[in-house]
């Protein structure tokens, strides 16, 4: 084309633009002996579903388009030809009610290749996909040159082969480069089809928004709202006190319908100063004997609050065992736990502590959440084991008394959101317990972390509090952002893995993997 400014619009199809589609497939099939659409049909696909008709114009006259139907596919399964998707040009086949949105016919005048105007009309038959709420896209995709390698490879070695670029095939190589892939290899797809010797890929493209059913209540949540307490450490001379301060954090943060509510590890040392005089060692197993009534009384506020709880951390005694433990409380009126697994040298020293041995993801109403208390979060083969399970969310209670150990907290969460691919939540205590043998002082900046692609936060902060000053922070964050990362990221570390190099093997109770 001689070198002018152009105007480019994509749009939907009109009868009116027929001559020019004529024209257009005439210059792009050379290859294929088939005649060009008919007029007849191409009214027939306008009066069924004019949504899925889409064409790319260049300076007013169209160069490309992209047909597509409905179709219920469970009736013709992955064995069909293309007459019977189309219904012998009927398109009675076009099923409003249908889960998957069948392209029949994709071209871009050869001139006008180059341009990248074939992307343009597959980016929209993925929205059309979306917004019609279909489960797939589905076709059948030419092999365009198997003819001329027939004799060497088998139509599976002549498709892996284009995968790996080691044969071009300009029609399979644009599926993959789109993000579609083979569900079956068809043959006697197209009659006639010389070039590809009979043979096709029947390509797919997943919609990863797709729902199945449509529910009125308890719907899967796309935008999850994080309460995070920024606890000021401070007297306190009773149980009582202490829920008293609990239940108005639950209460402020409830005001604003978030789904969840995280407190700091070991929140509840205030409660220590009674039994100070007893050494550190014993004063926090008597602390311990707080732990269930604690958790009892947060069970009943996350019901009564309709918010679910994560419980910051407590001591607990178990089979005369130390271990420091976070509750999960649902709003449902349910309730998980979960143990530290790392306990740090101070808490090995000065407590006898003793860590966990067991892991999961949790599935909450608002999706699936990881815990891991402070120390946890710096050794991140637990979190990728979370993430393999499918977790969205990590929430790190945590406890630290120098801003050296607040940044290892804060720098490791934030790499376990971008290695990840899921948001981190970490609160802390601020202020000081002088009045605590081994609780001196608190350094914290509670936040909420994501990863790292161009639908977040360049920083990867999504909200932060005011360091060392005792506040709640309130950030939505949304669940879809993290399926179109998983997918079309611009990179996908969870994907990209070199499974056939390394794994994460859990050999712990449970035996995950």
């Amino acid at each position: 084309m001689e070198s002018q400014e152009m105007k480019i619009e994509l749009r939907n199809l009109q009868v009116e633009d027929y001559r020019d589609l004529k024209a257009a497939m005439e210059k792009a099939y050379t290859d294929y002996d088939d005649d060009p659409w008919r007029l007849k049909d191409i009214q027939l696909l306008l009066e069924k579903f004019p949504e899925g008709q889409i064409c790319v114009c260049v300076n007013d006259k169209v160069v490309g388009c992209a047909l597509s139907i409905v179709v219920d596919y469970d009736k013709y399964g992955d064995n069909h030809t293309y007459e019977q998707i189309v219904g012998n040009y009927t398109f009675n086949t076009h099923n409003s009610d249908g889960d998957v949105l069948y392209g029949i016919e994709v071209f871009v005048h050869p001139e006008y290749r180059g341009m990248r105007l074939a992307r343009r009309l597959y980016d929209a038959r993925k929205e059309i996909c979306e917004s019609f709420n279909l489960r797939s896209i589905i076709f059948g995709g030419r092999m365009s040159r198997y003819s001329k390698h027939k004799e060497e490879y088998t139509p599976k070695q002549y498709i892996e082969n284009v995968k790996s670029n080691s044969v071009h095939d300009p029609v399979l190589n644009f599926q993959f480069s789109n993000g579609f892939h083979v569900k079956k290899l068809i043959r006697n797809y197209l009659p006639d089809d010389e070039a590809s010797h009979d043979y096709a890929a029947l390509m797919e493209w997943n919609n990863i928004y797709y729902e199945a059913k449509e529910k009125v209540i308890n719907q899967t949540k796309s935008v999850v709202r994080i309460g995070l307490v920024q606890w000021q450490m401070r007297e306190m001379r009773s149980f009582e006190q202490l829920v008293e301060y609990m239940d108005y954090f639950i209460d402020a943060v409830s005001e604003y319908q978030s789904d969840f509510i995280l407190f700091p590890e070991l929140f509840n040392a205030p409660l220590m100063q009674a039994y100070n005089h007893m050494g550190v060692s014993q004063a926090i197993r008597e602390l311990a004997s707080y732990t269930e009534p604690l958790r009892d009384m947060l069970l009943e506020k996350a019901v009564s609050y309709n918010i679910n709880i994560i419980s910051g951390s407590m001591p607990h005694l178990r089979d005369d065992k130390l271990y420091n433990i976070t509750y999960l409380c649902r709003r449902d009126g349910t309730w998980d736990s979960y143990d530290k697994i790392h306990i740090t040298p101070s808490e090995k020293e000065a407590w006898g502590m003793q860590g966990g041995s067991r892991i999961k993801t949790f599935d909450t109403d608002a999706g699936k959440i990881g815990i891991l208390v402070c120390y946890d979060v710096e050794f991140p083969e637990l979190s990728r084991i979370y993430a393999n399970e499918g977790m969205q969310i990590l929430f790190v209670p945590f406890l630290t008394d120098t801003q050296n150990g607040y940044m290892r907290v804060r720098n490791c969460s934030m790499a376990r959101a971008i290695e990840n691919e899921c948001y981190v939540a970490i609160a802390g205590s601020v202020g000081n317990l002088p009045k605590v043998s081994n609780m001196d002082m608190q350094y914290a900046q509670s936040a909420v972390f994501t990863p790292s692609d161009f639908a977040f936060p360049t920083n990867c902060i999504k909200a932060e509090t005011t360091p060392n000053t005792e506040m709640t922070i309130v950030a939505d964050v949304d669940m879809d952002l993290l399926k179109e990362l998983h997918n079309h990221g611009s990179v996908r570390t969870l994907t990209d893995r070199r499974g056939d190099l390394y794994e994460v093997v859990w050999k712990g109770e449970g035996n995950r993997g």
